[in-house]
């Protein structure tokens, strides 16, 4: 039997084998799925659950790379920085003051350790990585750190993002990152790099979801009516096309 685990690319089906190690095991652990993120080269994801996280890299095929477990009460947020032995975690909270939700952990692979952490006042609802950056989101506020020393770069503040919508471009020359607005259905665009934010009117409803093209230039959102998604220059905010949902 297979398990489904759902992406905001697509679905995987892992064998039960990668789901756990047994059926008594699982039943044994009440192995959950809390997480799942693509890599920023979309080569691998992380699978972040009640007992840890696991890693899978898809080239040639999907394979199991790294798996960390048990942690008590396990990561509800995991983040991987391409391929490589860097992790962010967040802790699912739950009875757990080691691995609380408001507190960011990163960890090293290679020395088996966590070599920094960021603490909140509030609840940590996503993390996204780049070589340069860590950016952390709250519900009203966007965190962006260099990668070197941890130390704030840029402070952005949003509306109410429960969802913790949130993109970031990764290439080596370019870091744009998006976010929602100050008003329902408004997207800002952050330019990382010479300090300049551009504001798209996207959608009259609520933002749904946002990604960047690889290279940054397009940036794609949807509402949460579900009628349409929208494709923007995200240097200028220009609205390229319009993609209608006939099935809203």
């Amino acid at each position: 039997m297979n398990s489904m685990v759902s992406t905001v690319r697509g679905i995987f089906t892992l064998s039960k084998s990668e789901a756990s190690n047994s059926p008594s095991d699982e039943a044994k652990s009440d192995l959950k799925v809390l997480s799942v993120a693509w890599n920023q080269e979309w080569s691998g994801f992380i699978v972040g659950t009640t007992r840890g996280f696991n890693v899978y890299s898809c080239k040639p095929m999907i394979k199991k790379s790294i798996s960390r477990e048990p942690h008590e009460s396990g990561f509800k947020v995991a983040e991987m920085l391409f391929l490589s032995n860097l992790f962010a975690l967040v802790g699912n909270g739950y009875n757990n003051s080691e691995y609380p939700p408001n507190k960011v952990f990163v960890w090293d692979d290679h020395r088996f350790c966590y070599l920094r952490e960021l603490t909140f006042k509030s609840e940590v609802i996503a993390v996204k990585l780049t070589r340069e950056h860590i950016v952390v989101v709250l519900k009203q506020n966007i965190y962006v750190y260099t990668f070197n020393n941890l130390k704030v770069y840029r402070l952005i503040e949003t509306l109410m993002n429960p969802k913790g919508l949130c993109c970031v471009t990764h290439v080596e020359s370019k870091a744009v990152l998006a976010c929602p607005g100050f008003h329902p259905g408004q997207v800002q665009v952050h330019n990382l790099r010479r300090n300049v934010i551009k504001f798209i009117k996207a959608h009259d409803s609520a933002i749904a979801c946002m990604t960047f093209t690889l290279d940054g230039s397009l940036l794609a959102t949807a509402s949460t009516k579900g009628t349409l998604i929208r494709i923007f220059n995200a240097v200028d905010g220009t609205l390229l096309q319009e993609v209608i949902n006939p099935k809203p």
